[in-house]
C-alpha cells in the first residue's frame, strides 16, 4: 500500500503584479516550491470580473503544498495585505505521496 502524509495545499489569488511579493513570502516560508496559473475571469462580492491586461489587473492563482508549520508562517507573512491588496489565501489538508518533497 502506498503511504501518504497530510500537507497543506494553499490556494492565493491574486493580481499578477503582485506575484513576486507572494513568492518571495512563499521563500521566506522556506516553502520548496510553487505553481502560477493564469486566470481568466470570476465572480464575486462585487459581481464580474474578466482579466484586464491593459489596465494590468490580470489575474493569478498561486498553488503551494507545504507542512502545517510552514503554511501558518506563510499565512502570517500574507495577511498584512489580504485585504489591502485584495487577495485571496485558502489552505486545506491534502494527502500527497513522497511528503518529503513538501
Amino acid at each position: 500500500m502506498i503511504e501518504t502524509v497530510t500537507r497543506k495545499r494553499i490556494e492565493i489569488l491574486a493580481d499578477a503584479a503582485l506575484v513576486r511579493r507572494v513568492t518571495q513570502a512563499i521563500d521566506r516560508a522556506e516553502i520548496t516550491g510553487w505553481t502560477i496559473t493564469p486566470v481568466q475571469s470570476g465572480k464575486g462580492r462585487d459581481g464580474h470580473w474578466r482579466e484586464e491586461r491593459v489596465m494590468g489587473t490580470d489575474k493569478v492563482l498561486v498553488l503551494t503544498i507545504a507542512p502545517e508549520d510552514k503554511a501558518m508562517k506563510l499565512a502570517q507573512d500574507i495577511a498584512p495585505i489580504l485585504t489591502s491588496h485584495g487577495l485571496l489565501l485558502s489552505m486545506w489538508d491534502v494527502q500527497v505521496i513522497r511528503g518529503e518533497r513538501f
